[in-house]
């Protein structure tokens, strides 16, 4: 028999929450794909996820809009943007590129809109001495814009590369898990306070 979870039945918490992660740089020897493999070990383990990725250097789209896009485009979209809009939250990876995010990442969330609202925002950045936080403050001013709910608590790398070792495991993981912990766990508060809230009003804004 199949289990319908209309809003407020205590069923639907159980559910579980579809989280994207988004790796947002698509520059050629990116670090990303490491740190995207050690959130990956931690989302796995955290009970409310059920996570898929979208990486940017995966996609083809162009960096001049429109509202008319090509045939091509359009198939490109058809890819990325059902996963976007099915999310009920995200943590987007970003390095720090002189002194924000990357220009790939910012392309695809210009390319949508909707998809964003009423959603969670987490965020997990790597650079050089300031570890990305400052790609990661003017990202949180985007989401602002685009009615999306950034969450406090972030993991950030400081000189990402001395870290870890040939395999991709940290050297010292215990504050990076606590971490990552922190940031998934305010993250799934957020999504299935926000998932519920959509289903029983959805937003408008």
């Amino acid at each position: 028999m199949e289990l319908t979870t209309p809003a407020g039945n205590p069923a639907a918490t159980r559910l579980p929450l579809k989280l994207v992660v988004v790796l947002g740089s698509n520059r050629a020897g990116r670090f990303g794909p490491v740190i995207r493999d050690w959130l990956l070990a931690h989302t796995a383990l955290h009970p409310d996820f059920a996570v898929e990725v979208v990486d940017v250097a995966e996609l083809d789209l162009p960096t001049a809009l429109t509202g008319r896009p090509s045939p091509a485009v359009t198939a490109e979209l058809a890819r990325v943007s059902p996963v976007l809009a099915g999310a009920d939250a995200f943590v987007v990876l970003t390095p720090e590129y002189n002194h924000s995010y990357p220009a790939s990442l910012k392309n695809l969330i210009d390319w949508h809109f909707t998809e964003w609202q009423a959603k969670p925002v987490g965020f997990v950045s790597y650079g050089g001495i300031s570890g990305g936080l400052r790609a990661v403050e003017h990202l949180r001013q985007v989401f602002a814009e685009l009615h999306a709910t950034t969450v406090r608590d972030t993991v950030s790398f400081h000189n990402a590369h001395g870290h870890f070792d040939e395999t991709g495991r940290h050297r010292d993981p215990a504050a990076p898990d606590a971490a990552a912990k922190a940031m998934l766990d305010q993250l799934a508060w957020w999504a299935r306070a926000l998932r519920e809230a959509r289903a029983a009003r959805p937003y408008t804004g």
